[in-house]
């Protein structure tokens, strides 16, 4: 059997990769990628694991694991300074180590799971930073192309939690980034009553460096939003929605019931999903899938347990989303990356979410994927019949157990 996604991804879940790589030394990416190129299916590029859903059946492909570590320093003038990190450093180390450099412009997303590769993709972002504020250079590989590439933040396509990465998948893989921080002792203004509150400072305050970045990581692992090492919640990929754009009408209608909207940098109004979750009738510790809880902290997490597959992790996802649509009608988007094979295998057909209260589509999750991240060493590949066998018994096994929660509820 070939490396279980289960093992390498936070919610554990996910069957075996065709063929697992780990790439740790960035020297060796032309010959890995060279070898990668030649295969019919694209590459599945795996970070921290942190945000990504893997498929019951495993990944039809080669899956890399991004583990390329190192950070420098280059001074670009008195007040300025590029760092320049692999992509599979921790996001986390990496501001760890600015502060500790004395630099300010990403203290705010300490305590963010996942790699410094993966931040572009999402354009991380946290108590009013992101990632594309500083950057200021991608190095990347064009699977398209054949050739790495350097990109600047304008052909990034950056938004809220979005980028051209992440709109056109298994393009590019991230080999390095570029940011431009600003030497400091004190951290940017603090733009978020609760972080100031926990400060004791006022809005717009600029606290020491180091007292801020402290005061974030108290601040996530206060609202649940660390990522616990044991318990119930330990089996999670963060926030499972993202906060959804909502129309000046509906903005109203939220703020009239004393819920949270707040207007991202693009002017777009967008309302709190887990408020909308909270509102539509879930709560913290509730099951809403087979082996599928929210976690004991927060609505908007989800948690796997006992029982917990890829495709129940889904059927809760699309259960969720149904509700707050019913309830208010808001459209919430996934946040966790998917695996899924890219031209020329032909990819499954999406379906329409199930209505509320109706019994969900029989996919074929034997067809489809789910999943997101190398000195590189070939594994050879495993025979995949047995397995295969195997899983699709499950999912199976996993609809039947999915018809009766429909039944039931």
């Amino acid at each position: 059997m070939g490396e279980l996604l289960a093992d390498q991804t936070t919610l554990q879940l996910g069957g075996p990769a065709d063929r697992f790589l780990t790439h740790s030394d960035p020297t060796t990416w032309p010959d890995l990628a060279r070898c990668v190129r030649s295969e019919q299916v694209t590459p599945f590029v795996l970070g921290g694991g942190s945000n990504t859903l893997a498929d019951d059946t495993g990944y039809p492909g080669t899956v890399i694991r991004m583990a390329t570590l190192g950070i420098a320093l280059h001074p670009i003038d008195d007040d300025h300074m590029e760092v320049v990190a692999q992509a599979g450093e921790s996001l986390s180390s990496l501001v760890a180590f600015t502060v500790a450099e004395g630099l300010s412009g990403i203290e705010y997303l300490g305590g963010i799971p996942g790699t410094t590769g993966a931040a572009p993709v999402q354009n991380t972002g946290a108590y009013g930073q992101q990632i594309a504020d500083t950057l200021t250079r991608v190095t990347a590989y064009d699977w398209r192309l054949g050739h790495t590439v350097e990109l600047q933040p304008q052909e990034c396509g950056f938004g809220y939690r979005t980028s051209t990465f992440k709109n056109y998948p298994g393009r590019w893989t991230i080999l390095e980034i570029a940011l431009r921080l600003t030497r400091s002792t004190f951290a940017a203004p603090i733009g978020y009553r609760h972080l100031a509150d926990a400060l004791a400072v006022h809005l717009g305050a600029r606290p020491p460096l180091a007292e801020a970045a402290q005061a974030v990581l108290a601040d996530r692992q206060h609202r649940g939003l660390a990522l616990p090492t044991t318990g119930p919640d330990s089996r999670q990929a963060g926030s499972v929605f993202l906060n959804p754009p909502v129309t000046p009408a509906q903005a109203a209608a939220i703020r009239t019931a004393r819920g949270p909207v707040h207007r991202t940098p693009d002017g777009t109004l967008r309302a709190s999903a887990g408020w909308l979750l909270e509102h539509s009738g879930f709560h913290p510790g509730c099951q809403v899938g087979p082996g599928v809880y929210c976690s004991t902290g927060r609505t908007l997490t989800l948690t796997a347990r006992n029982g917990a597959t890829a495709a129940s992790f889904n059927y809760a996802l699309r259960m969720l989303a149904d509700s707050v649509l019913a309830a208010h009608q808001i459209q919430l988007r996934p946040e966790p990356v998917r695996t899924a094979p890219m031209a020329p295998v032909k990819r499954p057909q999406l379906l329409a979410p199930p209505a509320v209260g109706h019994r969900p589509p029989r996919l074929d999750w034997s067809r489809s994927s789910s999943l997101g991240e190398a000195k590189g060493i070939v594994l050879a590949s495993p025979s995949r019949g047995v397995e295969r066998q195997r899983h699709a018994e499950l999912v199976d096994s996993l609809h039947d157990a999915v018809d009766q929660a429909a039944d039931d509820g």
